[in-house]
């Protein structure tokens, strides 16, 4: 039997029709008439089920309450249980339960290897390009800002020919994401300048340091991330085996300053933006109307990072830059230098799109093991391509460094909570 919200009945058949509402409507809430028990001499014991002289009974109007008042009290509550319940009382309709989404299947091994076989390749390659450019140039901002322009362009043609959904964002979303891009721009600046002013096999052997800059940053930076005492153990021989590295024999202590002031601003920069991006990131990639998969969540850290980059060319390279230009086309030509830059900023996209993806389905324990062990390649590729010299203490130094990262990555790892047993 289906309920009325509403009443015709008239008023002066009260306790009849309050009966009949008693007995066919069981979800009433009737202790509810508590709260007017101003209407009435005596308040309602109990639920008014029963007999229709025990419902009239327990209603004793007061003598200056009509009946209409107490009705409409009755019909007041009614109609908010009515509104409160999702289904008809009288429904035997089983209420249905949303379906569990399907959880994602996991990447295969060749998916895997795919996706870290194209990372090392275009960091390597990204390295060697990179390098060739800013020997070309002085103007290193401006390479490092160029290079972002190829993965923008690169982005836009994905999203133009729906390869590629488009992200759907706010300007909240795009907000929250700027100090993301500008860490990002800092890092990325950072790594092509130290290795403009220095070897690549020195830069990349600073940023083995990244660790060190990650740990002060997750005690520093709220919320507070504590690792396990084993973790900071190992950020000794990461520290010992870089100045072991910068020790040349006969020479002393012999360190290229702007180049290590460079690395280590792109390793406190890639702190930061880890710190203060995985939440932000983390939301986006949930709220699946956003369309910000892990590739659409690099594409738009790439835009952001290069509107952050022009005003550093504007300020540092901008009065200069024409000439400079017309230096480099002079001893190298215009097709060798726009050749390598954008083979750079296109080698730097994929490879940074091809990491994001990895560690999208491994997570960021096992992708910062696979990050050093790539330092390795760069180091040992980049120094047989730009003949660089690679000393005894050099190459013992940063086997030291890379070995105390990979520890240190495997040891950052917090055991899983253990179930609560009954």
């Amino acid at each position: 039997m289906q309920r009325d919200s509403g009443c015709k009945c008239d008023a002066s058949k009260f306790p009849s029709m309050l009966y009949y509402l008693a007995n066919n409507l069981p979800g009433f809430p009737w202790q509810k008439l508590k709260t007017h028990s101003s209407l009435f001499d005596n308040g309602i014991h109990g639920r008014l089920i029963g007999p229709r002289t025990r419902c009239e009974r327990s209603l004793v109007p007061r003598g200056d309450i009509t009946n209409q008042q107490i009705l409409e009290s009755v019909i007041v509550l009614s109609n908010q249980q009515i509104t409160k319940e999702k289904e008809p009382i009288m429904s035997s309709k089983p209420k249905e339960t949303p379906a569990a989404k399907p959880k994602e299947a996991p990447a295969s091994t060749g998916k895997l290897a795919f996706l870290v076989l194209c990372w090392y390749a275009g960091n390597t390659f990204y390295n060697i390009y990179n390098k060739k450019a800013t020997n070309m140039i002085h103007a290193h901002w401006f390479v490092a800002t160029a290079q972002l322009v190829v993965g923008i362009v690169w982005s836009l043609v994905m999203w133009a020919t729906g390869i590629r959904k488009a992200p759907n964002l706010t300007a909240a979303d795009i907000a929250s994401c700027i100090p993301i891009g500008l860490f990002a721009c800092l890092a990325h600046a950072g790594s092509v300048l130290a290795s403009a002013v220095g070897a690549v096999s020195f830069a990349q052997i600073v940023k083995a340091c990244e660790p060190v800059f990650a740990a002060v940053v997750g005690l520093l930076v709220p919320p507070v991330d504590v690792k396990p005492l084993l973790a900071y153990a190992m950020l000794l021989p990461i520290v010992g085996g870089v100045g072991l590295a910068c020790i040349k024999e006969g020479k002393g202590v012999d360190i290229n300053v702007s180049a290590f002031l460079y690395a280590s601003m792109a390793n406190m920069a890639a702190a930061l933006k880890g710190k203060l991006g995985s939440s932000t990131t983390k939301a986006l990639k949930s709220d699946k109307s956003k369309n910000m998969d892990a590739a659409n969540v690099y594409a738009v850290m790439n835009i952001i990072s290069f509107c952050c980059s022009v005003p550093f060319v504007v300020v540092q390279e901008l009065p200069t830059l024409k000439e400079e230009w017309e230096k480099a086309v002079e001893v190298n030509g215009s097709q060798a230098l726009i050749t390598n830059i954008v083979v750079s900023g296109f080698m730097f996209y994929i490879y940074n799109e091809f990491a994001f993806a990895f560690t999208a389905h491994v997570g960021s324990v096992t992708s910062s093991v696979l990050n050093t062990a790539k330092r390795v390649i760069i180091i040992v590729v980049s120094a047989i391509v730009f003949q660089e010299a690679m000393e005894r203490n050099t190459v013992i130094g940063s086997a030291i460094a890379i070995l105390g990262t990979f520890a240190y990555s495997l040891a950052s790892k917090k055991p899983a909570p253990k179930a609560k047993t009954s």
